[in-house]
């Protein structure tokens, strides 16, 4: 019966190398409006993730085909769920008969990342890659009310966004995108303090964090803003700390996610880090780094610790536990942040020894 459907073996669409945790976990469909990042140049990153290469803007026919593409694949498995009884329902019963009974399925990333995100509902949708915003706002107004027109059941569009590209943008042009479907922006923060901002090459000063954060709050959009515990190793772990907590309650983001540092081959921070011109924090230097943090915070956000490089130790029994619910919903601000305060002093009286050093997370080499 499957032999009517083997062209979704053929069907695909661009997928790029990355999404945040959030979406990723809700298994959003992936759309990649961008290629790589037009900046590459943040000494923490350099451009890794997406191998150095060019930064590309993608047509407007390129995107359409792939939501196109998207879509066809959508309207395959739907009919197989028919087909197999289940009215539409997409279920891991499904996914097995269409995996077994087409030839290469399985190593087909468009139809993973279609299946699942039907799977998981079908709401949300990811435009990647580091900065769809540099997009001209009136092709990325038109491709987003194409993706909306093509998947009625979309309640979520996010993007990642380089501040500095917010800053330039117009109010209304963000209005527009909101008023699109653009529901939800991830920025990058790292830090608050401009020495550092401009050591680590950034490309953008505090108070251009500051006006774009306000801006993207303005037009109506959620707002995740990224922070980078260490990054500034010990010699500027107070700055850090304090100017980042400024920052991030002028702008009063709806979340604000935690990504300690790792020095990660392939970076200048990394050879820095090699050459014994950069110290990093030992764990609790790091709990305690989050504690100034956290007490200068004024915030009514969410502040989460979504990724694994969160402060994480094994206990008496070997088992790995972290320190902070890895949820991506986090903690309310300001109700639970005595609760985030609390942990901090629980972890300080935990012996260094037994925490995940910077080590294992530089051999695990993931950002």
């Amino acid at each position: 019966m499957l032999l009517d459907h083997t062209r979704l073996a053929d069907l695909s669409f661009e997928i790029g190398t990355i999404r945040p945790p959030s979406e990723g976990g809700s298994y959003s469909l992936l759309i990649r409006v961008t290629r790589n990042c037009p900046w590459n140049q943040c000494t923490f990153c350099y451009g890794r993730p997406y191998n150095h290469e060019k930064f590309e803007m993608r047509s407007l026919e390129e995107m359409k085909a792939d939501i196109d593409n998207a879509g066809a694949i959508y309207d395959e498995i739907k009919k197989v769920s028919w087909e197999l009884g289940y009215g539409g329902d997409i279920n891991n019963k499904v996914g097995e008969s269409l995996i077994k009974g087409i030839p290469g399925l399985s190593s087909s990333h468009s139809f993973i990342n279609v299946f699942n995100w039907l799977y998981s509902g079908a709401s949300t949708a990811f435009l990647q890659d580091a900065d769809s915003l540099i997009t001209p706002t009136s092709r990325l107004v038109e491709i987003i009310r194409y993706l909306k027109e093509r998947f009625p059941s979309l309640n979520r569009v996010t993007s990642y966004a380089r501040a500095k590209t917010i800053f330039k943008k117009k109010d209304e042009e963000l209005k527009q995108l909101y008023e699109a479907g653009l529901s939800r922006l991830h920025i990058g923060l790292e830090t608050g303090d401009d020495e550092l901002l401009k050591k680590v090459k950034k490309g953008v000063t505090a108070e251009e964090h500051i006006q774009a954060g306000i801006k993207v709050k303005k037009a109506g959009m959620e707002l995740s803003e990224y922070i980078m515990p260490g990054l500034g190793g010990r010699a500027m772990l107070e700055q850090h700390a304090k100017n980042t907590a400024r920052v991030l309650s002028e702008i009063n983001p709806d979340f604000i996610r935690s990504r300690p540092f790792t020095p990660l081959p392939g970076t200048p921070l990394f050879d820095e880090y090699r050459n014994g011109e950069l110290e990093l924090l030992s764990p609790h230097e790091c709990l305690k780094e989050m504690k100034i943090f956290i007490e200068g915070l004024d915030v009514t956000s969410r502040v989460c610790f979504d990724h694994f490089r969160n402060p994480a130790y094994r206990t008496e029994s070997g088992n790995l536990y972290h320190l902070f619910k890895q949820d991506y919903d986090g903690y309310k601000f300001p109700e639970e942040k005595g609760v985030v305060l609390n942990l901090i002093e629980e972890g300080l009286t935990v012996d260094e020894g037994r925490y995940l050093q910077q080590e294992d997370y530089i051999r695990l080499g993931s950002l």
